[in-house]
């Protein structure tokens, strides 16, 4: 959300696909932050995204719940098309006349902090589950 507030700018500009194109020239650390994210959506292995997808497929299937696993399979499938679309816009296509002319959106160094710090957390836990896991479980088993 912090990259289509920012790429929307102030006042109520509504993003179009097309608005993307070519971003990974304009800002191309921005276009390689929004890919990381919207690959771990799509549950792509070394991001939180897979785990976090993997964990609620082997919950769905120990519980004897096979058509939702079945569901959300399907449900990841059609979600692929959408996230790799904006994906291949952003690199795959030229920007328009109209944002090659334009300003470039510059973000501040706070909100480019708050990108590399989520992107680096989002392949920290795809990277090394069992570190995060055993962090987290750390103090509820010694609360017992």
């Amino acid at each position: 959300f912090t990259i289509v507030s920012q790429l929307g700018g102030t006042g109520e500009k509504n993003l179009s696909l097309d608005d993307y194109a070519g971003l990974s020239e304009r800002q191309p650390f921005v276009a390689a932050a929004l890919s990381v994210y919207l690959l771990s959506l799509l549950g792509l292995p070394v991001t939180a995204g897979f785990f976090g997808k993997f964990y609620i497929f082997k919950a769905a299937v120990n519980s004897h719940l096979l058509w939702l696993a079945v569901l959300m399979a399907v449900n990841s499938v059609i979600g692929a098309y959408y996230y790799l679309r904006v994906i291949v816009v952003m690199y795959m296509r030229e920007s328009s006349a109209e944002a090659k002319s334009a300003a470039p959106v510059g973000f501040p160094l706070t909100v480019n902090f708050v990108l590399a710090f989520t992107v680096v957390g989002t392949l920290y836990f795809g990277l090394f589950p069992n570190r995060v896991l055993n962090f987290i479980l750390q103090p509820a088993l010694f609360g017992r």
